[in-house]
């Protein structure tokens, strides 16, 4: 195996066992909600006149999708949509106190999953995280290159 197999087997095997361990705890706090649902929660709770075309390019997801989960979360009343005064055309998304609740549990979550794992990213050096923020960055540039050349544009950073 070659030095980018290692590598990407090595994501692979982080990866499934992060989304492993992490998904007994949610499953067991957040059993009631889809993975799709706690993640939208999420991004609209951290930003902020989130609409419709905003959450499709976060989660690659068609429009039609977007608007059938946002509607699912205003029916739970985890969201709730808003219009500007300014702009009557857009509709936008807040979290309703209840949403903020959701959004709170899923923040202690990964807080308390970066502290499980704070030992060995204690062990990391300054020039190490230069590397792999380096790597990482290249490589999510990469794959949205790939992306648009299937026609959609992720506008990441």
């Amino acid at each position: 195996m070659d030095k980018q197999e290692q590598v990407m087997t090595g994501f692979r095997e982080v990866f499934n066992k992060m989304a492993w361990l992490n998904k007994l705890k949610m499953e067991d706090i957040l059993k009631d909600y889809k993975s799709s649902e706690v993640h939208c929660i999420e991004y609209i709770g951290r930003n902020v006149d989130s609409n419709v075309t905003k959450l499709g390019e976060a989660f690659y997801m068609t429009r039609g999708a977007i608007s059938k989960l946002t509607k699912k979360l205003i029916q739970k009343g985890l969201i709730e949509s808003y219009q500007k005064p300014d702009n009557k055309k857009e509709v936008y998304f807040r979290l309703t106190e209840q949403g903020k609740a959701l959004y709170k549990v899923h923040d202690e979550l990964h807080k308390e999953f970066q502290e499980r794992d704070k030992a060995v990213f204690e062990q990391v050096t300054e020039e190490q995280f230069d590397s792999m923020l380096k790597f990482v960055k290249k490589y999510n540039r990469h794959l949205d290159e790939e992306i648009k050349k299937q026609g959609v544009d992720t506008k990441s950073e």
